[in-house]
């Protein structure tokens, strides 16, 4: 049989030249897709996709040891304002090492916090550029805040220090104004930020009416990671959000993508409530402002009305006598008028009266000669229609039943007639 070699002999061969053949350090340029710390060392996967297809091409693991870690660490996350975590474009200075026991891994001696920067702000012109692109960039900014905003929606987590701030600058105001809050806690540090932020504006939008805006708050926690702020679906859904929404994340380096879709940004919670208050004091200024105007222009208004009042009361016998006699004189002269037009009328009437007089015997005369000669011509109409005339001419007239017989027709065999002479009557019977 041929001679094995141990899988200790085997990977110590490994070992070996690998240091001898990548004895040196190398510059990489990586995607990380875990990160996380055990003990104090900092375990991380590398990746690389392809860019077209975001298919894997590579994939290695890499170790940063405590004591290299703890000098690495403060620094780029001073640098970057982030922590490492998935996702993030990082580049690594390494070493190769293979062990016996544990297989291969890259060994991080230092890490460019400048290549991170630029990878970050290169996806946040990328974002920038598609809400622009959207035409959603700017929508927050075209809201008005209400002027009595008082019911205020706030996205924070419940135990975070800025979130207590946040309540004590509010209900201590110094002007006591008052304010409704209502809280929708969310992480607010991490990979979830985004997702849990979304899902609380989701929650505040079921019940819109109830608030004014909404506050998104961070404090108390790391500042270092950022990270969860700067993705493109939580900008989409700030951006469009139907509510003023004023963000205070504690932020100080640099705006984040929230920061710049949102209506206002400020630095800290604090400072959130601030705004909030000196908003409602504005308010609060203009209408005391508004108040003192018009109690002032209405305190103008009735002393100038008070002194006209004075002059008329002073005025007013005087115009009252001056203003009698005037009526009286109009009366006067109306009941002239009427008197003149009256007498007038009368005499007018009288002269009328008296033609009237005498006409009317004429009329009656008159009258009385035209229905005297119409009532003579219906005498002489009558007599020349008189019945007893045509008698006297030699005519009779026969009667059945008291009715003249105008045919033979309307008589039959023994019917009795009667016929009316000018000197008697005749009886027969028709045969």
């Amino acid at each position: 049989m041929p001679q094995a070699l141990s899988l200790f002999e085997l990977n110590n061969l490994v070992r070996q030249t690998i240091e001898h053949t990548l004895a040196h350090e190398y510059w990489v340029e990586a995607e990380l897709s875990e990160c996380r710390e055990s003990r104090g060392h900092c375990y991380m996967e590398l990746i690389q996709k392809d860019e077209r297809t975001t298919t894997p091409i590579a994939r290695a693991s890499a170790k940063c040891w405590r004591s290299q870690w703890m000098l690495l660490q403060p620094y780029f996350e001073r640098t970057t304002g982030q922590q490492l975590h998935a996702g993030m474009k990082v580049l690594l200075k390494v070493f190769a090492q293979f062990h016996e026991a544990f297989g291969f891994s890259w060994i991080v001696t230092d890490i460019d916090p400048t290549f991170t920067l630029g990878d970050m702000a290169r996806r946040r012109q990328e974002i920038v550029r598609q809400l622009k692109q959207e035409g959603i960039f700017d929508l927050q900014k075209e809201l008005a805040l209400p002027l009595f905003c008082q019911r205020i929606a706030v996205v924070s987590s419940q135990t975070a220090a800025g979130y207590g701030d946040f309540e004590n600058q509010l209900t201590g105001n110094d002007a006591s104004l008052r304010f409704t809050t209502r809280l929708f806690p969310a992480i607010m540090q991490g990979e979830q930020v985004e997702q849990s932020i979304i899902a609380a504006l989701n929650r505040i939008y079921e019940q819109i009416d109830d608030f004014d805006c909404v506050v998104i708050i961070r404090g108390g926690g790391a500042t270092a990671d950022m990270s969860g702020f700067d993705t493109l679906a939580l900008a989409e859904n700030v951006a469009q959000f139907p509510l003023p929404i004023i963000t205070g994340i504690g932020h100080d380096r640099d705006e984040s993508i929230l920061d710049m879709v949102s209506h206002t940004r400020v630095k800290t919670p604090t400072a959130a409530a601030a705004l909030l208050i000196d908003h409602l004091k504005s308010v609060l200024d203009a209408l005391n402002n508004a108040q003192q105007r018009i109690t002032h222009y209405a305190q103008q208004k009735f002393s100038v009305l008070s002194s006209q009042l004075s002059m008329l009361e002073k005025a007013l016998p005087r115009l009252f006598s001056v203003v009698k006699a005037r009526q009286e004189a109009k009366i006067d002269a109306l009941f002239s008028r009427m008197l003149s037009t009256m007498q007038q009328r009368i005499v007018s009437q009288k002269s009328r009266i008296d033609t009237f007089g005498q006409r009317i015997p004429l009329l009656l005369e008159r009258k009385l000669t035209t229905e005297h000669h119409k009532l003579e011509l219906a005498e002489e109409k009558m007599k020349s229609l008189d019945p007893r005339l045509l008698l006297k001419r030699g005519y009779s007239i026969t009667l059945k039943n008291g009715k003249a017989v105008r045919a033979p027709q309307q008589l039959q065999k023994g019917d009795v007639i009667e016929t009316r002479l000018e000197k008697g009557n005749i009886k027969s019977t028709v045969i």
